[in-house]
């Protein structure tokens, strides 16, 4: 099957992520169903798929109320796995490749403060430093380095224990792309790190993922997306969204704020390309205006005609 072949192209010669072919996945396989379903085609033979056929599908998300940004998703996996067809398969033309995509809004993204930054991780590091029990440790822990790395969810909950080097305070972090880097951290975790690892050796001697549940399992998104949100929330922050992304992007925003070269945020953040991290001067710039509005005497002045 030519969707099968597709899947393991992405894998074998890709290189994609487990996470990003079950997106792909996910998408084509709902975009087959529609084919045979709604579309009322007798198979879904990518031969006989037309660009009509995409832009009805396109059109009855948009009826659903399903978000832009998920549609021209949707649409990229499907001009991805044609661009396959087109390559490896014969294919003379693709027919997602003439989709005119919506606009995706760019929003600016949610992040804390510094005073929330400060505050929130003064108290989960004291609370952890204090605490013998495993899963406080534990989570205090996870919570603190998605911040204090900058790494992404999926990142931390793939790390092997002897992926953490407190002697060299770096991580080695299995990216996107099934790209290796380092990411160095300061001694203030290390010490967190290490009083964990002193906790967790009492629950499971023999974890070797870093993060783990009481039964030594490794820990998984909900899991994390969860304890993010509750300290958070516990912390009074004032952001609308309280997830482990939104650590990543106060962690970017604050680097930069304080003078971090823009090109080593990027390595720090594992982002192919340097437009991804540059999202993030503008959250800078945001910063740098509002403190000129407050600071500078004549910054709110206006002219008035005959003064």
């Amino acid at each position: 099957m030519p969707y099968n072949s597709f899947y393991n192209y992405l894998i074998a010669e890709q290189a994609r992520s487990p996470h990003t072919v079950a997106a792909y996945r996910r998408d084509v396989e709902e975009f087959r169903s529609f084919i045979t379903g709604p579309l009322g085609h007798a198979d879904d033979r990518p031969e006989g798929i037309s660009t009509v056929d995409i832009r009805t599908w396109a059109a009855t998300l948009a009826e659903r109320n399903i978000s832009t940004a998920t549609i021209v998703r949707k649409i990229q996996s499907l001009r991805a796995f044609f661009g396959y067809m087109c390559r490896k398969q014969g294919f003379t033309s693709n027919p997602a490749a003439d989709m005119v995509t919506p606009r995706i809004p760019q929003n600016l993204p949610h992040f804390l403060t510094i005073d929330e930054s400060t505050r929130t991780f003064d108290s989960l590091v004291a609370i952890a430093m204090s605490s013998a029990d495993f899963e406080t440790v534990r989570d205090c822990l996870m919570v603190t380095m998605l911040y204090t790395t900058g790494i992404r969810a999926a990142e931390l909950m793939g790390m092997a224990d002897t992926d953490v080097d407190t002697s060299r305070c770096e991580l080695k972090v299995h990216g996107k792309r099934n790209k290796d880097r380092l990411v160095p951290f300061g001694p203030e975790l290390a010490t967190l790190i290490e009083h964990y690892r002193q906790v967790r050796r009492q629950q499971c001697p023999r974890a070797e993922a870093f993060l783990v549940r009481p039964d030594g399992q490794p820990v998984y998104y909900q899991l994390v997306y969860r304890t993010v949100k509750q300290y958070l929330q516990g912390t009074k922050v004032k952001s609308k969204r309280l997830s482990p992304h939104v650590l990543r992007h106060s962690f970017a925003t604050d680097m930069l704020n304080n003078g971090a070269d823009l090109r080593a945020v990027q390595e720090l953040l594992g982002h192919k390309s340097l437009t991804t991290t540059q999202r993030y001067t503008h959250l800078s710039y945001r910063d740098l205006q509002l403190n000129y509005q407050l600071a500078h005497p004549r910054a709110n002045n206006t002219h008035k005609n005959g003064s």
